[in-house]
């Protein structure tokens, strides 16, 4: 299997696996800067073991002017994106966090052309459009999205994770240690900030902490494979995946979820098509 099959099956992998999310946290009763912290903190307890026993700490041994760089995955990451998300979701709604959090496939497409020198084709663009059309008839079931204070917050979440996606790309450590990083340092800041309105332990958090840290692992996989922007492409419809559990259960199918999953499917399809390539090979 060639790099680049390898690579979209795992960004594919990780779009089911980060799907599951939203119902997770839709169900943590505890207070959401406590769940952030405990649910990285046991992914951390998860990644943690796994890097000593597979040698993988070798890897910042070798290079540990990275060290500063892995750190920051997680503030950028981990704790300002949670940050944003907290706070710019009070403020907003329930669907403008969705949508304009899945705005992280266009922040991908701008940073990786300045910052990796990844080639952005116009078949990318116009499948990745397609796919945030389907998420946006699937969600707002066809109704008006009208802005909220908090959407300008909510917009930082997606520039944060990207930002982190970024520096990750770059470190030349193996991505359970990258990982294990990231929660290490988004645990410490969220903890932090978790104090002063107490901290509270949601046994929910451990189900969250397992899906960050594989999660996590087969996302760094992916883009050590595959261009972060295409990646990102593929897990955009990641939202959908929780709406159509739903649907299985028994919710309402309308006229707008089979438009939209129509759009998500045909529009992922095409982007995992699409050979990663960068702007000097073009």
């Amino acid at each position: 299997m060639n790099k680049e099959t390898e690579g979209t099956l795992l960004a594919l992998l990780g779009m089911f696996l980060y799907g599951m999310e939203p119902v997770i946290i839709k169900a943590n009763p505890a207070n959401p800067m406590s769940f952030a912290a405990f649910s990285a903190l046991i992914a951390s307890l998860i990644l943690w073991p796994i890097v000593l026993l597979t040698s993988s700490w070798r890897d910042a041994k070798e290079n540990p002017q990275y060290l500063p760089k892995a750190f920051l995955v997680g503030v950028f990451g981990t704790a300002l994106a949670y940050i944003a998300y907290s706070y710019g979701a009070r403020l907003s709604t329930a669907i403008n966090a969705s949508l304009i959090t899945r705005a992280e496939v266009l922040f991908s497409f701008l940073l990786a052309y300045i910052f990796l020198k990844e080639k952005i084709t116009k078949e990318q663009l116009f499948w990745s459009f397609s796919i945030l059309g389907g998420l946006f008839l699937v969600i707002t079931q066809g109704k008006a999205i009208i802005p909220r204070k908090g959407d300008l917050l909510l917009l930082l979440v997606p520039l944060f994770w990207q930002s982190g996606h970024v520096i990750a790309k770059k470190l030349p450590y193996n991505p359970f240690l990258i990982a294990a990083f990231r929660n290490t340092s988004g645990a410490l800041l969220l903890f932090l900030l978790a104090l002063p309105s107490g901290v509270e332990f949601p046994k929910i958090a451990m189900a969250e902490g397992v899906i960050l840290s594989f999660g996590q692992v087969i996302w760094y996989l992916a883009i050590k494979q595959i261009n972060l922007s295409k990646a990102t492409a593929i897990i955009t419809p990641a939202p959908a995946i929780a709406i159509g559990i739903a649907i299985l259960l028994g919710e309402r199918f309308t006229i707008y979820h089979l438009a939209g999953f129509l759009l998500i499917t045909l529009g992922t399809f095409m982007v995992s098509r699409i050979k990663s390539e960068l702007k000097e090979s073009a």
